[in-house]
């Protein structure tokens, strides 16, 4: 399996990552959830959370996805993209999943966002002790 495809693989089945913005000169990373089509995530959020506001002001994010936590050798994704935020109704009803339920009262909740994350740079790490491989876009 190519290094491409193993971030491919990644991507398609972790669903929970960090993903990190920007206020005032400092990070601030918090857990999302994440679907990918593609290297193009989407992460489903409330409009009214200061991600949103920090993603107005600096839209780059930095996601980390993968980590098992099983230890040395477990690979991740480092990924670095440019952020769109987006209540488009199509998009919303394509990444709705019940588990959403819990934060909105469905796809046509007029909280309800979804960051479109396209990727700037994509690394490939800790892969079987390899070192870190940077997949060409």
């Amino acid at each position: 399996m190519t290094a491409k495809d193993t971030v491919q693989k990644i991507l398609d089945e972790s669903m929970i990552g960090t993903m990190a913005t920007v206020d005032n000169n400092k990070p601030y990373s918090r857990y999302m959830t994440f679907m990918s089509d593609g290297l193009t995530l989407y992460t489903p959020t409330n409009k009214k959370t200061e991600k949103v506001d920090e993603l107005e002001d600096h839209p780059y994010t930095h996601i980390l996805l993968g980590y098992e936590g099983e230890g040395f050798g477990d690979a991740f994704v480092e990924y670095s993209g440019r952020v769109t935020i987006s209540d488009d109704e199509s998009l919303k009803e394509k990444i709705w999943n019940d588990h959403m339920k819990a934060w909105f009262d469905g796809p046509e909740d007029p909280n309800l966002v979804i960051l479109k994350i396209e990727p700037e740079a994509i690394r490939l790490m800790n892969k079987s002790g390899q070192p870190p491989q940077d997949i060409s876009l």
